[in-house]
């Protein structure tokens, strides 16, 4: 009896990092395909533009600017990432291409990682448009305060900007995946929005009360502060800028957060809710 020639691996199942690719691409395919991220981008656009022209932040320099915007974004990036997020993987569920996917060789976490990866890419955007629409704006006011570059403590630069943006993204990445764990758990399209709104509520409002709530209590020791806030990545969030980058351009004060404890919070939590998605979608 005549025996067919086995395929070699590599035709029989795609590579994990063609199937990473193929999910990434579907995503951003659906983020440019959905006006409403198109819309929030011009929201947000609109607020930092509009916070930064009527504060005077164009004309007073890039610090400045970091200071006005932080209590605006620490409410509106969380909004972001949650509408990018809250219904990734249910609106798959919802159309049956979850269970289309079972039939091809992709695990739970390419899936995940994938959506996140899509997702992320255009969360990134549209956080990027705004603040790169205010630097700009800042860069081309002619003010001596602009002609100045850090090159010693209390002077602005845009670094300062850079560093205030890149934080924000991370910040935005943690919450798209808490939004993406979310997703992952609910059933339906309310039940996604009720739990995205707690969720939201928690991460704004919950977190910070509850430090606040230990502290007073005497459960949070005062020499622990720094670390406590690492486990509210809106408290974690906050230090991270006013320590990094308000803190070194004024050079007095005391310390606020424990940077690389904040990050290993933000790592933590990105990491745990990628973890809860990965297993709701396997089981």
């Amino acid at each position: 009896m005549e025996h067919e020639s086995a395929q070699p691996a590599s035709e029989q199942s795609p590579s994990t990092s063609h199937l990473l690719g193929t999910v990434i691409g579907r995503e951003l395919r659906t983020v440019v395909r959905t006006r409403t991220f198109y819309l929030l981008t011009a929201a947000l656009a609109a607020v930092v533009v509009g916070i930064t022209w009527i504060g005077g932040g164009y004309a007073a320099g890039y610090l400045p600017t970091a200071v006005d915007l932080l209590t605006p974004l620490e409410l509106l990036v969380p909004i972001v990432a949650v509408a990018f997020g809250y219904r990734a993987i249910l609106a798959d569920e919802q159309r049956g291409e979850l269970d289309v996917l079972e039939t091809y060789p992709i695990s739970p976490r390419e899936l995940v990682l994938g959506v996140y990866a899509g997702r992320a890419a255009g969360l990134v955007a549209a956080i990027a448009v705004p603040m790169v629409l205010a630097a700009v704006a800042i860069a081309v006011t002619d003010t001596d305060v602009l002609a100045i570059y850090a090159t010693h403590t209390g002077a602005d630069s845009p670094l300062l900007f850079a560093r205030f943006f890149v934080l924000t993204v991370l910040f935005g990445l943690v919450v798209l995946a808490i939004a993406l764990a979310i997703s992952s758990l609910v059933s339906g399209t309310r039940s996604a929005l009720g739990m995205s709104i707690v969720a939201l509520v928690a991460l704004l409002f919950g977190f910070d009360l509850a430090i606040v709530y230990g502290l007073t209590e005497g459960l949070i020791a005062d020499d622990s502060l720094l670390y406590s806030l690492a486990m509210s990545p809106l408290s974690a969030y906050r230090g991270l800028v006013l320590e990094t980058t308000v803190a070194v351009a004024s050079g007095t004060g005391p310390q606020v957060a424990s940077p690389i404890v904040s990050l290993f919070g933000f790592a933590a939590w990105t990491v745990g809710s990628l973890a809860v998605a990965i297993w709701s979608v396997g089981r």
